[in-house]
């Protein structure tokens, strides 16, 4: 399972003999995987300024979990053609997400702990808006390569009314910078190739006699030509299309042609040399992105634990991956272990048809415990 609970109790002796007891319970049972999440003696500053700071933590909390999302599925976009890869390259600090937040340790250099918590926060903060900003440019770039290509080639598939015919057609198909003379393109069904070849001639005057050939042909039909004089045109091609001929209006330039194969050409390039580069930038950030968000998750404990287990700082975090069938009753259990922590949410969780004032103040979930999801389900793009 891909959820994660990231909990906390407080540290004292009484409590710690209440984890020993979950982890013996949950481990037995087959509840959840557990393991300690070590959170460094962050500065606490003033209570007041940790609540205003409890809720900015939300919010980052819920910028940075979009962010790393929208990554994980631009990642998905660029390798569209190895989809059952991109899993393998969302990690963090080299190892899987799993891995890391297990052995999640705080990155001292990054986020020095002497600092306020509030600057540990603006840097985080920071960080991430840079990362979506700068995510934003360059998916802008790559996204106006990529449509740009995919509609120059939309025009090679198709049938022969309606792709285009520059990599089929070729100047010594037809009768150029002639004063009379022109040389259209006919779509004949499959069906009607034998009219065509005895009736051509005679849907106008002024054909030139035996001047018709096959250029081109897909699974309708084929792409012949035909050349004519220029005063007969239209009168051909009505003559034509009441005999389920279409011509097709297509007049050949050589430079035109030259240049829109070119840039086909151009645009695969500039897509493949963008590719390689960009993939980079995706891991890399996509990495820096995941690791401060689950230092924004540490923050959260810690502001959480402190104003709710009070001072002096003393708690234990906990990171809980619970079995995907077990997850009601490791609640439960985890309820009747902490529920001397909060007697009365622990009450009403017990029994949910309880009314009790004031205690569900927002719409985060409520626990004796504090208690913070980490849900690594949303970055499946598989």
């Amino acid at each position: 399972m891909s959820e994660f609970w990231l909990i906390s109790a407080p540290g004292d002796k009484a409590n710690l003999l209440a984890w020993e007891r979950m982890n013996t319970v949950t481990s037995k049972s087959n509840l959840s995987s557990n393991s300690k999440f070590h959170i460094p003696d962050l500065k606490v500053g003033t209570l007041d300024a940790l609540v205003g700071l409890s809720d900015e933590l939300g919010k980052l909390d819920s910028f940075a979990e979009s962010v790393i999302k929208k990554i994980a599925q631009y990642i998905g976009e660029v390798m569209e053609d190895s989809k059952d890869k991109v899993q393998e390259n969302l990690l963090a600090n080299g190892v899987d997400l799993i891995s890391y937040l297990t052995r999640f340790e705080w990155d001292m250099a990054k986020y020095p702990i002497k600092q306020p918590l509030k600057n540990i926060s603006e840097a985080l903060a920071k960080q991430v808006t840079q990362i979506e900003t700068d995510l934003k440019t360059r998916s802008a770039a790559y996204n106006n390569i990529k449509g740009n290509l995919q509609s120059l080639e939309k025009k090679t598939v198709g049938n022969l009314l309606t792709r285009t015919l520059a990599d089929i057609v070729h100047k010594e198909d037809f009768v150029l910078n002639s004063e009379y003379l022109i040389t259209l393109l006919v779509v004949v069904p499959k069906s009607s190739y034998v009219q065509w070849q005895k009736t051509y001639e005679s849907l106008s005057d002024m054909v030139v006699p035996r001047s018709t050939k096959m250029i081109a042909e897909d699974a309708e039909g084929g792409l012949f030509t035909v050349t004519l004089f220029r005063k007969v045109m239209d009168d051909f091609k009505a003559k034509a299309r009441e005999n389920r001929f279409m011509v097709r209006e297509f007049y050949f330039d050589e430079k035109e042609l030259k240049c829109e194969k070119e840039e086909l050409m151009k645009l695969a390039s500039d897509k493949k040399q963008q590719y390689g580069p960009l993939l980079r930038w995706l891991k890399v950030n996509f990495s820096e992105a995941f690791v401060a968000w689950i230092h924004v998750k540490a923050l959260r404990v810690f502001v959480e634990s402190v104003l709710r287990y009070g001072l002096p700082v003393n708690f234990q975090a906990m990171l809980l991956q619970p079995n995907r069938k077990s997850v009601k009753r490791l609640r439960d259990v985890l309820n009747v272990v902490f529920k001397h922590l909060d007697e009365v949410a622990a009450a009403s969780i017990m029994d949910p048809g309880m009314d009790i004032p004031g205690l569900q103040l927002s719409n985060q979930e409520y626990y004796p415990y504090v208690y913070f999801k980490i849900d690594l389900s949303l970055l499946d793009c598989s």
